[in-house]
C-alpha cells in the first residue's frame, strides 16, 4: 500500500514538473473575460486596430503569452503595457490568452 502511494505521488510530481517546465498553462476563458475589461479600454473587442493600438483577438495562446511576458519583463518597450502586464500573474495572462484567442476577428484590418 505504501509503495503504491509513493509510486502514485511520484507520477503526480513528474507530471506537475513537466507542465511547469514547459510553462504550459491552460487559460480559464471565464476569468479572461472578467479580466479583459481593462484591455478593451484601448484594444477593440471587435478586432479592429485603432491607431497604434493593435488588435489582440484571435491570436494563438502561446503568442499572446509570449508578448505579454515580454512586456512584463520589460523586453518590449511600452510603459503602459509594461505596467499592465507587470501586475498580471501567469494564470491571469493565460486566461486572457484563452479569452482573446477565442474571440473571432474580422478579416479587415489584420
Amino acid at each position: 500500500m505504501i509503495l503504491w502511494r509513493l509510486s502514485t505521488m511520484s507520477v503526480s510530481v513528474s507530471v506537475w514538473l513537466a507542465s511547469a517546465s514547459t510553462g504550459a498553462v491552460a487559460g480559464d476563458r471565464e476569468l479572461g473575460e472578467y479580466l479583459s475589461a481593462e484591455c478593451v479600454t484601448c484594444h477593440q473587442i471587435s478586432g479592429r486596430e485603432t491607431g497604434a493600438v493593435p488588435r489582440i483577438t484571435g491570436w494563438p495562446d502561446d503568442r499572446f503569452v509570449a508578448v505579454m511576458n515580454a512586456y512584463k519583463h520589460k523586453r518590449r518597450d511600452n510603459p503602459i503595457m509594461q505596467t499592465i502586464a507587470g501586475r498580471l500573474a501567469p494564470d491571469e495572462i493565460a486566461a486572457l490568452a484563452a479569452y482573446f484567442g477565442a474571440v473571432s476577428s474580422p478579416s479587415v484590418g489584420k
